[in-house]
């Protein structure tokens, strides 16, 4: 069974791409390139937190819902979010509801404050934990040892809804891992951008 299908323009692309309208876009530009930027890392955090036990498309629908609620996931407003405004999430009925998700985001924002002071940025924790073969042939696999390990610490530290197959998709979808399918027309292109791309000290 092959992993990927030809798109609308005719090239392989992951199979999973082509499943929903949104994932192409999302597919070509932003998965598995990697990012730097302290608040996209804790975006994705924080929506690979929310998708637990949902699907990926039900979140990228509702992701600019997602960026307004959370002021754009600036972590440092979030982290002074009160009880009042997990009731005012409550209500929204354009993101996902949960109390427990909200509130680990909260939680969470906190917790990125201490990482930038104890290590410099959020950026500089997590490309510790780069696969040591960033460009081996994907595996269909949900875990990995530098997830499950990044997933230990982060526990030590404080994070919530950070398990070790969460860890996994958001170093998927980060870069630290290039697991686009050996015959996706897109690896090529993770790979020359991750060549070029340096982990921040």
């Amino acid at each position: 069974m092959t992993a990927t299908y030809l798109a609308p323009d005719g090239e392989p692309r992951c199979t999973w791409s082509g499943s929903a309208p949104d994932f192409l876009a999302y597919h070509d530009t932003e998965w598995g390139f990697p990012v730097a930027d302290d608040r996209r890392l804790f975006e994705k955090v924080s929506l690979e937190g929310f998708q637990s036990g949902l699907s990926w498309r039900t979140i990228l629908a509702k992701r600019e819902n997602f960026r307004a609620a959370f002021h754009g996931f600036d972590f440092e407003q979030v982290a002074s979010f009160t009880e009042a405004d997990v009731e005012r999430l409550l209500q929204d009925a354009g993101i996902i509801r949960h109390r427990g998700k909200i509130e680990a985001v909260i939680n969470n924002a906190g917790r990125a404050l201490d990482l930038v002071e104890r290590e410099g940025s959020i950026a500089a924790y997590v490309w510790r934990y780069e696969d040591p073969e960033p460009d081996r042939v994907p595996e269909f696999r949900a875990t990995s040892p530098a997830s499950v390990a990044m997933s230990r610490d982060l526990k030590k530290r404080g994070w919530r809804f950070v398990g070790p197959t969460t860890a996994y998709a958001f170093m998927q979808a980060m870069g630290l891992v290039n697991d686009h399918d050996a015959g996706c027309v897109v690896r090529e292109r993770v790979a020359k951008a991750r060549a070029a791309f340096e982990p921040p000290a």
